[in-house]
């Protein structure tokens, strides 16, 4: 499902806009309904916990939140740079994403 959104669970990508702009990670979670991807190491905001359970202590904790798909690039392994990422069929018939600098497969 992630395909429409060209950005895949476990891509490494760059932050290009915000205030992590530049940071890179890999992708944790995409959200489709928001347009959204949690990426590791970047984007943290605070979160107020209420101690729900003997086990789960309250607090002040750091998270990981969202950053809508338009805020960042995917990095292709041979450019070494955030780049977009175009369809290409190869010729036995499977889907790849391709790097649109170089042409070198993203998959």
């Amino acid at each position: 499902m992630a395909a429409r959104l060209g950005i895949k669970k476990g891509d490494v990508v760059q932050v290009l806009a915000g205030k992590d702009k530049g940071k890179r990670g890999k992708i944790l979670r995409v959200d489709l309904g928001k347009r959204a991807v949690t990426v590791e190491r970047a984007n943290f905001v605070q979160r107020h916990r209420k101690p729900t359970s003997a086990q789960r202590q309250g607090g002040i904790l750091e998270i990981e939140a969202g950053i809508d798909v338009s805020n960042v690039g995917i990095v292709c392994k041979s450019c070494d740079r955030p780049v977009r990422a175009r369809a290409k069929i190869l010729e036995n018939g499977s889907k790849v994403r391709v790097c649109h600098r170089c042409a070198e497969v993203l998959d």
